[in-house]
């Protein structure tokens, strides 16, 4: 057995079949059951008609942060409501750091909220996750 913690094991695996994550430039920084901290620099084919970052950016990497810190405990957990708050522009370039924590975790029920913020670390958008826990654990 790989003396790697749990959580990196599973994101491991998670990350490996990720290709939207890859796609994004993710890079990770840190997780642990609960947590996980990911940080991605915006490109320009990333930005909208306002000359900003498409909002689905924000979005894209805060769900991947959601879904590596949920899975963390090594329970296979999928997200059943989301949202987000975009607080500030986000342009090309920009260096994006989200910062996933756990607010709540029952038998079947996590509650999570993500930070992202910039390089001036300027909070650019907030969101909340709800996942639901299947009973179906990761195999690592």
């Amino acid at each position: 057995m790989s003396k790697k913690p749990l959580a990196s094991r599973v994101v491991d695996q998670m990350f490996l079949n990720d290709a939207f994550s890859q796609w994004l430039g993710i890079e990770r920084i840190k997780e642990t059951p609960g947590t996980c901290t990911l940080q991605m620099k915006v490109r320009p084919e990333m930005t909208n008609g306002f000359d900003i970052a498409h909002g689905g950016i924000t979005y894209s990497l805060a769900d991947s942060a959601l879904a590596f810190a949920s899975n963390g405990h090594g329970r296979r957990a999928v997200s059943v409501e989301t949202s987000i708050s975009h607080l500030k522009p986000v342009h090309s370039g920009d260096i994006l750091t989200a910062e996933a924590v756990e607010r709540s975790l029952g038998n079947k029920i996590g509650v999570y909220e993500i930070t992202i913020s910039n390089q001036k670390k300027d909070v650019v958008a907030l969101f909340k996750g709800t996942v639901y826990r299947t009973s179906k654990d990761w195999e690592v």
